[in-house]
């Protein structure tokens, strides 16, 4: 009987790992890793790399106009851009929605900004990234190892990020 029990709990966690490991992957990008590249365009039209940012502090934000948390950071990732505008530092702002196309544009004449904004609207890098809670972000090293991933609405413009920003910027 209990060689009957034990085969039975071999059969079943063995299947429970075959079941597991075919589940489409989840698995985020995490602090340490190489950032995923990728080619968004942007509010103007233009294509913008993340390979092509090498070199510089890049910051990459997930956000959509429907989160009130993303609304609430985005005066201080305005301030933290206008501080190190000088700087080896980027800030991308990527919007995750399939209508950003139709929805961003009225939404940055109400909330107007300086940083660049990005259309994720296939939700590819959203996925590559691994994002499903808004705003996240990720803090790209000159090299493009991720330093920090952040989720949730922070405030850029303390002395305390800002200092951190100018620490990685000169390396």
């Amino acid at each position: 009987m209990r060689y009957l029990i034990l085969l039975v709990v071999l059969v079943l966690t063995g299947s429970g790992a075959y079941i597991y490991s075919n589940l489409p992957s989840t698995s985020a990008v995490v602090a340490g890793e190489l950032a995923p590249d990728f080619t968004l365009e942007d509010t103007e039209g233009n294509k913008i790399s993340l390979s092509a940012l090498r070199g510089k502090v890049v910051m990459v934000n997930f956000w959509a106009t429907w989160c009130p948390p993303c609304k609430e950071e985005m005066p201080s990732m305005a301030r933290l851009n206008k501080l190190l505008a000088n700087e080896d530092f980027v800030m991308l702002a990527i919007n995750t929605e399939a209508n950003g196309r139709e929805v961003v544009p009225d939404f940055l004449k109400k909330n107007p900004h300086d940083f660049t904004v990005l259309y994720d609207d296939k939700g590819t890098v959203q996925e590559q990234y691994g994002v499903y809670k808004f705003p996240e972000s990720f803090i790209v090293r000159k090299d493009g190892v991720i330093d920090q991933k952040i989720i949730g609405a922070i405030d850029w413009s303390s002395a305390k990020t800002i200092a951190y920003f100018k620490n990685l910027i000169k390396g």
